[in-house]
């Protein structure tokens, strides 16, 4: 608790905000002074331009930014710097494998296969390009506990498969998808494999060599840095296949009134003016979470999201949606005949900060018969007094509607 409390003095809003019970991290994680002073000295004192200028402010910004990409990199276990694409978050990273790889070598009667959790990032835009090229949008099924149902996927594995986008850990339910073995049994059958790690990137060691993965997204702002900044891994040999989506300057090599060639990755993909201070912000975010301790991190992850379930089973009429075996630290609920909108908005009279809704996954809802729910979800800085508050205020709310 102590190295949690210690932890938590590293994130100025609650010294704003010293009541504040933030359990909303997998909307957004709330960032670390060092990351906050980061963005704000570059402004003042490192602010040029990138890839242009030869004058030091600039040549030193250019190394500043290139030099985050190899932390991305090292911190992913890609096998280089040219891997590793600057975008503006997971939606774009996911719209550019869909638009940019998959779209091309799509043909009429190929399927693309997502599972039924997914996050409308991870959706949409296989729907748009399967509705473009009369292919057929395929949706592995979960289970009752919010896990997928991994025979029905394997089943699912057959030639007309072309690609397969899953998501790591469900911003929903919590589960924890078995991503290694997935990737092998799509592997097994030459099908090329995206890994949605929007929601597990802040708290799990990703090695993309090791799980063999052709393609990682996800955002800065789900890693304790700056909002407007993504990061799409890809295998150097597709990203290379891969035409930009995006035209303008700074991705070219040569440019005439009659034709255009492009730069090489990763700066093919890089048009115009990219977030330079997020990018930087983002260095500064992958560098706080490699100092943290992976074993004391998922222990106490772990214990708050025992203690929440625990706390919340015991509330009449209160019912957590996903409860699969593997889980993150998000717990999903309902309660009795009260709306989730009525139940995050009473919540927030008593400084406590969840989300309510469909979570941006309405046809996962919609297949548990459930149209939203009350989520909570944790980030380091969270502590049991937070756990108890929230179980606190849920039993008021039950009491008060009857």
């Amino acid at each position: 608790m102590t190295k949690v409390k210690f932890l938590k003095s590293e994130f100025p809003i609650f010294q704003h905000y010293p009541d504040l019970v933030y359990l909303d991290s997998a909307a957004t994680t709330q960032k670390p002074r060092v990351v906050i002073d980061g963005i704000q000295r570059f402004y003042e004192m490192e602010n040029a331009n990138i890839h242009r200028g030869l004058y030091d402010l600039a040549a030193k910004t250019t190394e500043r930014y290139e030099l985050v990409r190899c932390k991305i990199a090292d911190f992913i276990g890609a096998n280089s710097a040219k891997e590793i694409i600057y975008t503006s978050g997971t939606t774009a990273s996911i719209n550019l494998v869909a638009r940019s790889f998959v779209a091309p070598q799509l043909k009429a009667g190929d399927e693309v296969l997502i599972s039924a959790m997914e996050h409308h990032a991870n959706l949409i835009p296989w729907q748009m390009i399967c509705q473009q090229k009369d292919a057929k949008l395929s949706i592995i099924p979960f289970l009752e506990d919010g896990s997928l149902d991994l025979a029905a996927f394997q089943q699912m594995l057959d030639s007309k498969v072309k690609f397969l986008a899953i998501v790591h850990i469900s911003n929903t339910f919590g589960t924890v998808n078995p991503i290694a073995e997935m990737i092998r049994l799509a592997h097994e059958k030459d099908i090329p494999v995206l890994i949605d790690a929007a929601q597990s990137i802040a708290n799990y060691r990703l090695h993309v060599k090791n799980l063999d993965a052709d393609f990682l997204v996800f955002s800065g702002h789900k890693i304790y840095g700056p909002t407007g900044i993504g990061v799409l891994y890809g295998k150097e040999e597709y990203l290379q296949q891969m035409q930009p989506i995006n035209f303008g300057g700074d991705m070219i090599r040569n440019v005439t009134f009659e034709a255009t060639s492009f730069a090489d990755v990763p700066q093919k993909f890089e048009a115009g003016t990219t977030n330079i201070a997020g990018v930087i912000g983002l260095g500064y975010a992958v560098d706080f979470v490699k100092t943290l301790d992976q074993v004391v991190l998922q222990n106490h992850l772990n214990s708050l999201l025992q203690n929440t379930t625990s706390a919340l089973k015991k509330i009449e009429g209160l019912q957590i949606v996903g409860t699969a075996k593997q889980k993150s630290a998000i717990c999903s609920f309902v309660l009795d005949n009260v709306h989730p909108h009525d139940v995050a908005t009473f919540l927030a009279t008593e400084n406590i900060a969840v989300r309510a809704g469909n979570h941006c996954t309405q046809p996962a809802l919609e297949t548990l018969g459930t149209g939203a729910t009350t989520r909570a979800s944790f980030g380091i800085y969270n502590t049991l007094e937070d756990v108890e508050k929230l179980a606190t205020a849920v039993q008021q709310i039950k009491d008060f509607f009857g």
